[in-house]
């Protein structure tokens, strides 16, 4: 049972979870909306959500904090300076997470995820 268990594992090892979020995150940030399996999109919104609150201040070492976990310049500077501060005045809650349809080939739950 998993009751308490701080996080979802998705079935990868703990360097492939990393790799997975850090693409994903980027992925959601370039194109602001993308659809991915409902496990991942919920543990996607934590991260991501992490990610908007660092960035919210906008000074250099935001800069630097976001970039330290996805190594990516142009999502940095664009969820530095054009996605966090949209959310300035927002305590929280900056994605939604929409529960779509059963993909086909292994019936797995999909969702969109996206900014609001």
């Amino acid at each position: 049972m998993r009751h308490k268990h701080g996080y979802r594992k998705l079935s990868r090892t703990s360097s492939h979870r990393k790799a997975l979020l850090k693409n994903l995150a980027i992925a959601l940030i370039t194109s602001e909306k993308i659809e991915t399996t409902e496990a991942k999109a919920k543990t996607l919104r934590s991260y991501i959500e992490k990610l908007i609150t660092k960035a919210r201040r906008g000074d250099f070492n935001a800069h630097r904090e976001v970039f330290a976990y996805l190594q990516d310049k142009e999502a940095t500077k664009k969820l530095v300076n054009e996605i966090a501060p949209r959310y300035k005045e927002r305590k929280g809650g900056y994605t939604r997470v929409i529960k779509t349809r059963v993909r086909r080939g292994d019936a797995a739950p999909m969702a969109f995820i996206e900014f609001v």
